[in-house]
């Protein structure tokens, strides 16, 4: 302001060096302000003020915020000022403490005071030298309300990250079930009727890639008629959740479909899902599968729930040793499968409980006395209030070797894991599974005691408490080793 009216222009440091001649009448103006007035009105200007000597001791303390007495700040007094903020902010305040030595303004910098309720209070400082005795006068403004605020913004911040994330997972799990499904999908913008997504099925069912399909009218490529009943079709769906299926022929080939259409919105977008679904196609394949059930090389067999034959192929007609599929409908199906009739009624429960059985292990008796290792694969089938259950019988005898439903002193491959030790179950008495279980353990222990004392034989058999001539017996006997079977024990004698 002009000198006209007696006052000064103030800058940040105080008076321009060219009004400092005016100081006598800003003394004047302010009178005889005593120094607790002063406090106060530093108190009523800031959030916090100290009052701090030269050792940097606070000597008195001025709150515009009675929170801060809660917090822990009515222990100040008397103590060093470092010694009333966090470790990590000492630094800033011994920064603060420099510069105000110069007795200029210092920059604000913010502090943590650790408080009673167990977190921290930031305070924004700054500090001025005032006087002839050194006193320092620390002026804070209380940052709790920022700091709330930009929790809530971290906080906020993360729950978008969160449900962005989310979202993309979704779309990933949407575009993948899309892509899995046998079905042909088309996914329509409702406003200008183009295709915005094609599954891989849609592609090989309209004899075109799923990305070529993108960007095309719908319904585009089929006739007049069925064009006309695909958009009937599509009006209706924006009205009823309910559309029956239309038909509809292809121009280009003669292909005819049945087209499904439902309306759904997205956000702001609104969409057609339709299906495709060709006809007469799925009928000649039902055919054809029956043919390859007929032929196949497996048996496969049809019972009701209580296990009696309704319907079976050549192959198990042949493994029942019978000569007509008459012979085997109608009969139960344990009169066949099974060592003892409680494998089939194994089967069966497991059929009722769960639906299906994977690869269940049993044997097949023919009607002239023959037995075969068999692994059945079932699958249970509902139709109306009809129950029915398919069967695949595998024969795996030249698999697991026809000697494995020997007697004991048949020869028969030596199991080397505890999966093709179970798998003999049934098979075998339990008097062999025992003796081929003590040899699995005994081949292995010798394995490790040699792997221990790398291939030192004499220690190994230290290790496991047998002379060396067993130990040797007991390497022919497992093949262990390259022993000649006449001087492998002079040999070994010498070498270890």
């Amino acid at each position: 302001m002009s000198s006209e009216h007696g006052l000064a222009s103030v800058g940040v440091g105080g008076l321009t060096a060219q009004d400092s001649r005016l100081a006598p009448d800003i003394a004047l103006l302010l009178g005889d302000i005593d120094g607790e007035a002063a406090l106060e009105a530093l108190a009523a200007a800031t959030d916090v003020t100290l009052l701090l000597d030269k050792q940097g001791i606070v000597r008195e303390v001025q709150f515009s915020d009675e929170s801060l007495l809660d917090n822990g700040a009515r222990l100040w007094l008397g103590k060093p000022w470092s010694s009333t903020v966090t470790k990590e902010t000492v630094p800033k305040l011994e920064a603060l403490l420099r510069e105000a030595e110069h007795g200029g303004p210092t920059i604000w910098r913010q502090l943590n005071h650790p408080s009673l309720r167990g977190v921290d209070v930031p305070i924004s400082y700054a500090v001025r030298r005032f006087g002839s005795r050194g006193t320092l006068v620390a002026m804070g403004r209380d940052l709790r309300a920022n700091s709330a605020l930009q929790q809530r913004l971290v906080e906020a911040q993360q729950s978008v990250e969160r449900d962005y994330w989310r979202l993309r997972h979704a779309q990933s799990l949407y575009r993948v079930a899309l892509q899995l499904s046998s079905d042909a999908m088309l996914i329509i913008d409702a406003s200008t009727l183009t295709v915005i997504e094609a599954n891989s099925a849609a592609g090989r069912l309209l004899s075109s890639s799923a990305s070529e399909m993108v960007g095309r009218l719908f319904p585009g490529g089929f006739d007049a008629e069925g064009s006309k009943a695909i958009a009937n079709q599509l009006n209706k769906a924006r009205v009823t959740t309910v559309v029956d299926e239309v038909q509809a022929r292809l121009i280009d080939g003669g292909r005819e479909f049945f087209i499904a259409c439902s309306f759904v919105r997205q956000e702001n977008n609104a969409l057609f899902m339709v299906r495709l679904t060709p006809l007469r196609v799925e009928d000649s394949a039902h055919g054809l599968m029956n043919r390859l059930v007929e032929v196949a090389p497996d048996g496969f067999l049809m019972t009701d729930r209580e296990g009696r034959i309704l319907a079976a192929n050549q192959t198990f007609v042949e493994l029942t040793q019978l000569a007509s599929e008459e012979e085997v409908c109608g009969h139960l199906l344990e009169r066949w499968l099974g060592r003892t009739s409680v494998d089939a009624d194994v089967l069966l429960t497991n059929m009722r409980q769960y639906g299906s059985v994977r690869l269940f292990g049993t044997t097949l008796r023919g009607a002239l006395g023959s037995v075969v290792d068999v692994e059945v694969s079932a699958v249970s089938v509902t139709a109306g209030r009809d129950r029915a259950f398919g069967f695949v019988i595998r024969d795996v005898g030249r698999r697991l070797g026809s000697s494995s439903v020997q007697v004991a002193n048949a020869e028969r491959p030596q199991p080397r894991t505890v999966e093709q030790l179970t798998e003999l179950v049934g098979r075998v008495p339990l008097k062999d599974l025992v003796g081929e279980t003590t040899d699995i353990i005994e081949r292995l222990c010798i394995e490790a005691a040699l792997e221990l004392t790398q291939d030192n034989r004499a220690a190994a058999a230290e290790m496991l408490g047998l002379s060396r001539q067993s130990l040797y017996v007991k390497l022919r006997r497992y093949g262990l080793g390259d022993l000649p079977a006449d001087e492998g024990l002079n040999r070994e004698s010498l070498n270890d």
